[in-house]
């Protein structure tokens, strides 16, 4: 299974090992999906997405920071690290589409919204260009983070792809206060 191609590029252990969290915890996580349309849900990010992104900067200057988030992976990513004290990440499976369409023990899913998300970074370009260069491509994104010029981009795709994009305070709060140009071209598609 971890070997199955999501697209042209990825596999699904490419998708699903990424974070630094599962490289911590790797013995005692499971990755993977439960869910075929989890699986279904990345092929679709990867072929409208991902693919059309590592067509244009190449797979050598693609870096995957953030992938498919199991239900194992997100328990380890809201503890706190025993050493440092410091939690392992910051999730939001209920909003970020990284849990794709696994669902809860109650039938439901993690996250209404569907579709699945990663973060990533193109090295050697600054991810304002990057930003620039998906929204002149017309890529059909849900939702867009942009944490900074020097940081990954979180990308999703989904059923709704409403082309939201989000910028974030120093405090974290979400705003698209100085980045109304992307705001204003993502809705012109």
């Amino acid at each position: 299974m971890k070997d199955l191609q999501l697209g042209k590029y990825l596999n699904l252990n490419d998708f699903c090992t990424c974070t630094n969290t599962y490289q911590k915890y790797s013995d005692k996580i499971n990755p993977y999906p439960n869910s075929e349309e989890s699986i279904q849900a990345l092929k679709a990010l990867n072929y409208y997405i991902i693919d059309p992104v590592i067509d244009y900067f190449s797979l050598a200057r693609f870096q995957l920071t953030y992938g498919f988030c199991s239900h194992e992976l997100r328990v380890y990513l809201d503890k706190k690290d025993p050493i440092t004290g410091l939690k392992n990440g910051r999730v939001a499976p209920n909003l970020d589409q990284h849990i794709a369409h696994e669902v809860k023990k109650n039938g439901k899913y993690y996250c209404q919204r569907l579709g699945a998300a990663c973060d990533f970074i193109i090295r050697e370009l600054e991810s304002d260009q990057l930003v620039d260069w998906i929204l002149k491509q017309k890529l059909p994104f849900d939702s867009l983070y942009f944490y900074g010029k020097n940081r990954p981009i979180h990308i999703s795709y989904g059923p709704q792809q409403k082309r939201s994009i989000w910028t974030f305070t120093p405090t974290g709060k979400p705003t698209q206060k100085g980045i109304e140009h992307w705001v204003k071209t993502a809705k012109e598609f």
